[in-house]
């Protein structure tokens, strides 16, 4: 990799850590609301945008794409050209793609806005590193792990919302706000958020951008279509082989390049390579609520399990849990700061277990689905406050945000698997209600049971990464 140089020019005060910790926890709360935005739409998109229902999904899933592209590329730019200019890009990228969506009143443009929005999903890791730059080291963890948090704490504080607006005003709002919120907060960081210092230089690998980004777009394609175009179809095992493919012809370039993309050969440090992958799986276990609470909550109580009630009642009931996750990420960091990060990753796996384990026996109740919810919300604030702190040890501090992006891309895969994997379940086991058939009760408990091994899964690797931090972090 390249040199370190160290940008000069006008000397300026220094920011309170508080303001930079604060300014970007909201910017990464703000983009994590794409994630739940247009839940409360899904059922009306196709008849909003005049599209079928498989053609309307593509709003969803250009958001998925577009961030997957996007998070390694923001990364790796960041720590090229600076990470303060990457943030502010994304940010203007999230405005942009908000206010086409508030003007949009059929698919194409509404397709082009999601994926705007996506290629706003690198803030989260973007401003993780650049906490690592400016803030104090007895700062660090616990803001680290506030910033790393607010990827559930926007999604489970925005579906409340988006539920209210949906419901009580025209849905071109929902937009509208999306877009004042970020241009609000792109106005904080221009004012209150300083450049990093910490600058490589260097080539931008384009040809490892595009080989990725390739793989990326046919992995994720078959994982989230699969179910709507078979997953025996041609087109869906075509996409398979690509990424297949595509992959290792990647990571041969990669380790070939003088400037890759992605350093593979610090990626496959062995606390670097346990933590993404129990980020991927994690990030399974993470999602899986996600999916059971909002179905379980407004399906017919003729069912003899579902609750019957309006998706302003799913926002309520998930809201408390983002909550929990903020109030779990400073224990987070005192946890790492006591016992090392791998230990509130494994505690923070056990406890998201725990909750799906409580949701087996609860989820027939509103009180007991609230339960299980905030359980999870703790389990992941532990663990998401905990990953950062196991990537940045690991790595030199050139390339913390390419790292904090892969990591960030890998929690992506793993809920992207797991709605594959729920909605396989969902749409296998059922039951018949007059003419409609509805995920039986039975497939909701499968999917919780799955996604706690995953979360135990994710705590045998935590387990497993080394106890000592890498001497990267010195590099």
């Amino acid at each position: 990799m390249s040199t370190v140089t160290t940008e000069t020019g006008v000397s300026t005060p220094p920011r309170s850590s508080t303001v930079i910790v604060g300014v970007l926890a909201a910017a990464g709360i703000v983009v994590s609301l794409m994630q739940t935005l247009v839940i409360p739409l899904i059922p009306q998109l196709p008849h909003l945008l005049g599209a079928s229902a498989a053609d309307a999904s593509w709003a969803i899933t250009a958001t998925l794409l577009a961030g997957a592209v996007a998070t390694p590329v923001a990364g790796r730019l960041g720590d090229m050209y600076g990470k303060r200019r990457m943030l502010l890009v994304s940010l203007v990228l999230l405005v942009a793609g908000s206010t086409l969506c508030a003007v949009s009143d059929s698919l194409v443009p509404m397709v082009c806005g999601r994926a705007l929005q996506g290629m706003a999903a690198g803030v989260i890791p973007l401003g993780i590193s650049i906490m690592r730059d400016e803030l104090p080291v007895e700062r660090l963890a616990a803001a680290t792990a506030l910033m790393s948090a607010s990827l559930g704490v926007g999604g489970a504080l925005g579906l409340p919302a988006a539920a209210f607006l949906a419901e009580h005003t025209d849905w071109h709002v929902l937009f509208w706000t999306s877009a004042a919120l970020g241009a609000v907060v792109t106005v904080l960081v221009v004012a209150l958020v300083p450049e990093s210092a910490q600058r490589t230089g260097g080539r931008f690998d384009a040809l490892g951008a595009l080989l990725l980004s390739a793989a990326l777009i046919c992995l994720l394609l078959a994982v989230s279509k699969g179910a709507s175009w078979g997953w025996g179809s041609a087109l869906t095992l075509g996409l398979f082989a690509a990424a297949a493919v595509a992959l290792p012809v990647w990571g041969r370039w990669e380790l070939k390049v003088a400037e890759p993309l992605v350093d593979l050969r610090t990626t496959l440090r062995k606390q670097v390579l346990l933590t993404n992958i129990a980020s991927a799986v994690f990030g399974f276990a993470m999602f899986a609520q996600s999916l059971v609470i909002p179905q379980v909550l407004q399906l017919p109580e003729a069912t003899g399990y579902g609750l019957g009630r309006s998706m302003m009642s799913v926002g309520l009931v998930m809201a408390p849990s983002g909550l929990v996750m903020m109030i779990a990420a400073p224990f987070s960091a005192r946890i790492s700061a006591a016992r090392g990060p791998r230990v509130a990753l494994l505690i923070g796996a056990l406890v998201v277990a725990a909750g799906y384990g409580l949701g087996l026996e609860l989820m027939s109740s509103i009180w007991g689905l609230v339960l299980m919810s905030c359980v999870i919300g703790a389990g992941i604030g532990l663990a998401y406050g905990a990953i950062p702190a196991l990537i940045m040890s690991a790595v030199p501090v050139t390339e913390t945000a390419a790292a904090n992006a892969l990591n960030t891309l890998m929690r992506a895969i793993g809920t992207s698997v797991a709605s594959a994997v729920a909605g396989v379940i969902l749409a296998q086991l059922t039951m018949t209600l007059g003419p409609v058939e509805l995920p039986a009760q039975n497939a909701f408990r499968i999917v919780m049971v799955l996604a706690a091994g995953a979360a135990l899964a994710a705590g045998v690797l935590a387990a497993l990464i080394p106890k000592k931090a890498s001497a990267a972090q010195h590099n």
